[in-house]
């Protein structure tokens, strides 16, 4: 689902919580940044080592003519979201801490009052977000996103090409839901026990060959050679070290790696922007489009946003297979897709890896049975609450519905049966003991009648994000006063002289910076800080401010280009068949693809869907209240 659980910085090495089975192959970038430390020049060590200690004091005192040249609310403001910035793109403290500061220096600068601020910690967007990572967090605890991943897998087969879009597909689709660091942590594992089993495979046939072509040639060979052990000895030479074929294979062996395991971290950043919870920068735009905008009648929910998003997420996938397809295996068409031929041993051995993976998980359990239709109901409830062209059940059901129940509401119920629902079938028992079972022990007359629950809450209390809890609030936060303190529509002004660039023009341009800045910046600190100024532009300039915030918000999720750019990236390198380089060649391209696809998404199916032409009522009546 989110992103950032972690967060990796080409500042600060990888880093990892400490319960993370990943750790001990995570810690390679503690290890290289040490390594750049030790290679400085002496003169610049220790100030690359009090780096963080200058920034963290430094950044206010250089800041502080501002606020005091300017004696307005609107400076004040902006001395406190620079100095934000500044800390969450050099991470000189956890992202969570700095996004407290709102909490203390607002209140202090005269710029809101406390209440006010902490208001935006939890509210409606937030609980839309916790509710929604309770249920992803019981579908990972049931291991119920394994048993839909091998079960895809063997339904598409291990065809190479099919085999990389079974891999895609499935995780682009489990990312939808839950977190794209947990999908990527589940999927490449599988991967890998995949890429094993063909290694092994073709190894075992290229011996075998070459033992067989070796005994051939030696029995050739004595007609002519009276002694046999040289011509072995010759032959055997020349087969090992001079083979090209065998040099091409491990060519191609390699090359299918990389392209395997890079499938996978790119999947994941594409589905988490199909929905509405799939990843922060989404959850922030809904967030700063109720802050900013409080009269804009509930235009981005959850199935205006899939309508729009999903299509974009498909097109993306799609292009993205075909250009790691070319990239990596090359676009042979018989040999990837292999149609009408018989499987060879290496795809028996993969499809027999992935048989033996989804034996061990065993028959679908009562609890995994419960999630699958607990998440089913949710996903029916988010799309049926409101849908456009219909009454929704809020509206039907209950009076002013559409009006009271947002988003949040059917998220929070899903989240509450979790901790009600048993985890195993109950057991009826007789009232009347004569009819009781005689065999029967007293322990199982003992025990209750419900089990434990299908979640427990110190499940919940270690998997959930809860800095991300707190970095969304801090980016309301931020959005709020800006709105308040005029400082938004003080920016507007200043962007008026864009009004003259076409709109597709400027969509264009902010979705391909912002996919420049995500690679070296959390995507939630991204969008948190680049949404309000984008509104600001919109109005300034008079046109639809979902026309430049969704291109923008897609874009805070498309870092492709460096391991450190995004956790799914990192857990993909640590496996150790990519270099920096492969992944930057590769995310250059999809980057392009990425910001192409987003351009024609909103200039098509996103026109009509969201008004995209008009100028609303609610953007310009709400801003200066």
């Amino acid at each position: 689902m989110l992103e950032p659980f972690f967060h990796w910085r080409q500042a600060t090495g990888i880093q990892v919580l400490a319960n993370s089975p990943l750790s001990t192959r995570l810690c390679t970038g503690v290890k290289c940044v040490s390594s750049m430390l030790n290679m400085a020049p002496t003169c610049l060590q220790p100030l690359l080592r009090c780096r963080s200690l200058a920034i963290l004091f430094l950044t206010p005192l250089l800041l502080l003519p501002l606020p005091l040249a300017v004696p307005t609310r609107e400076a004040r403001c902006a001395y406190i979201i620079i100095i934000m910035a500044v800390y969450w793109c050099t991470e000189v403290m956890p992202l969570a801490v700095t996004s407290l500061m709102p909490v203390v220096f607002f209140p202090l600068l005269g710029v809101q009052t406390s209440k006010k601020v902490c208001l935006q910690y939890l509210n409606n967007t937030n609980m839309l977000f916790f509710g929604g990572l309770i249920v992803a967090i019981s579908v990972e605890q049931w291991n119920l996103h394994k048993r839909i991943a091998l079960r895809v897998l063997l339904i598409l087969g291990v065809k190479p090409a099919l085999l990389m879009l079974g891999f895609m597909a499935v995780t682009a689709f489990l990312s939808m839901w839950i977190s794209n660091t947990a999908t990527t942590a589940m999927m490449v594992p599988i991967v890998q026990a995949v890429l094993d089993q063909l290694d092994s495979t073709e190894n075992d046939v290229t011996m075998v060959e070459q033992a067989s072509g070796q005994t051939n040639t030696v029995i050739e060979l004595e007609e002519k050679i009276t002694s046999e052990s040289t011509a072995v000895h010759i032959v055997s030479n020349e087969q090992v070290t001079d083979d090209p074929k065998s040099s091409e294979e491990k060519k191609m062996r390699k090359r299918i790696c990389k392209g395997m395991t890079l499938c996978v971290c790119y999947a994941a950043s594409i589905g988490g922007t199909a929905t509405l919870t799939g990843t922060g920068p989404n959850v922030v735009l809904k967030g700063q489009m109720n802050q900013l905008y409080p009269n804009n009648n509930d235009v981005v929910n959850f199935a205006s946003w899939f309508g729009f998003a999903f299509p974009n997420m498909v097109l993306m996938l799609v292009l993205a297979w075909l250009w790691l397809q070319c990239s990596f295996m090359g676009l042979n068409f018989k040999k990837s897709w292999g149609l009408g031929t018989e499987k060879t041993d290496k795809e028996k051995a993969a499809y027999s890896v992935l048989k033996a993976e989804m034996k061990k998980l065993g028959p679908m359990s009562y609890a995994e049975l419960n999630i699958l239709l607990l998440f089913i109901l949710l996903v029916l409830l988010w799309f049926s609450r409101n849908p456009g062209f219909v009454k929704g059940w809020a509206a039907r059901l209950f009076p002013g519905g559409e009006k009271y129940i947002s988003d949040s509401v059917p998220a929070v119920f899903i989240a509450l049966l979790l901790f009600i629902l048993p985890a195993h079938k109950p057991k009826c028992k007789a009232w009347n003991p004569s009819m009781s079972d005689p065999e029967q022990t007293e322990e199982d007359k003992k025990k209750p009648f419900l089990s434990a629950p299908l979640l427990d809450w110190n499940v919940v209390q270690r998997k959930m994000p809860w800095s991300i809890v707190l970095l969304l609030g801090g980016g309301f936060a931020l959005a709020d006063a800006s709105a308040n303190s005029g400082l938004s529509a003080w920016m507007g002004r200043q962007m008026t002289p864009l009004g003259s660039i076409p709109p597709w023009a400027i969509a264009t341009v902010i979705a391909l910076i912002t996919a420049v800045i995500t690679e070296c910046t959390s995507n939630v600190a991204t969008a948190t800080l680049f949404l309000p100024i984008f509104s600001s532009l919109a109005e300034s300039i008079k046109i639809h401010p979902l026309y430049i915030m969704l291109p923008a918000t897609l874009s805070a999720s498309f870092a492709f280009m460096l391991p450190v750019a995004t956790p799914p990236n990192a857990i993909v390198f640590s496996y150790g068949h990519i270099h920096v380089l492969d992944m930057v060649k590769a995310g250059i391209v999809m980057n392009m693809i990425a910001v192409c696809c987003v351009t024609l998404a909103i200039n098509t199916w996103g026109r009509p869907m969201f008004e995209l032409d008009t100028f609303p009522a609610w953007a310009n009546s709400t801003r200066n209240q």
